[in-house]
């Protein structure tokens, strides 16, 4: 593979051929700092578009700021943001998720690792954490729906949780690992559990002051 040159500051070395050289990549000091980039079974995913605000960055934040607090009183776990890398050999990914939790249990168990970088601590998630969240985009909806849907589940993540809140609904969805695939946890009134964290989700929008939709992620 010849060197793809996306920008003047954004290029994909030619030494990117696989998983293993992908990891390397993307945790070197050559890796852009703009734009998200997997490697998922074999091919290389690359989204330059700008994050959308009101559709997907608050609605990170909003998933971050919850669970990071659950987890921190709990003492079960670490809940980490968008930009970590995750990555599993047995699936062939590597990809940064727009949330991910991961049980002391599982680190305990050797489920999950933390990966050090040279110089500058742990630097990626590798293994099987508990939790993966994706927010819908206009630019992710083959990624998010099919393509790591099917690889977080042949990596044997517990729980996929897939947000869309781009349409006149909002869609929000536990998806629990499953024999042949991952199955959506069924809401009762809007509630749905994630048996991960023992605890029920339900996620409402109205418009704040300037229009335009707040969201909110209440917890029982």
């Amino acid at each position: 593979m010849s060197t793809i040159i996306l920008q003047e500051t954004m290029r994909i070395p030619d030494s990117v051929v696989d998983l293993e050289s992908f990891r390397e990549w993307a945790k070197s000091d050559d890796f852009p700092e703009r734009g998200r980039y997997s490697y998922l079974n074999g091919e290389l995913w690359v989204d330059l578009m700008p994050e959308q605000l009101f559709t997907h960055n608050t609605v990170k934040v909003e998933f971050g700021s919850v669970i990071y607090g659950i987890l921190k009183s709990s003492r079960h776990g670490r809940f980490f943001g968008d930009g970590t890398l995750v990555s599993n050999v047995e699936a062939g990914l590597s990809t940064e998720p727009d949330g991910t939790v991961i049980l002391f249990e599982s680190l305990e168990h050797d489920r999950v690792r933390l990966i050090e970088g040279a110089d500058v601590g742990y630097i990626e998630i590798a293994g099987t954490p508990d939790i993966t969240i994706e927010v819908v985009s206009k630019s992710s909806v083959q990624k998010d729906t099919v393509v790591l849907r099917e690889l977080y589940w042949q990596a044997n993540i517990p729980e996929y949780w897939l947000v869309d809140v781009r349409g006149d609904h909002l869609e929000f969805d536990i998806l629990r690992h499953g024999r042949q695939g991952y199955v959506a946890t069924r809401k009762q009134a809007g509630w749905v559990k994630s048996a991960v964290l023992s605890r029920s989700f339900r996620m409402t929008a109205r418009p704040d002051a300037t229009g335009n939709p707040e969201y909110t992620l209440s917890v029982r």
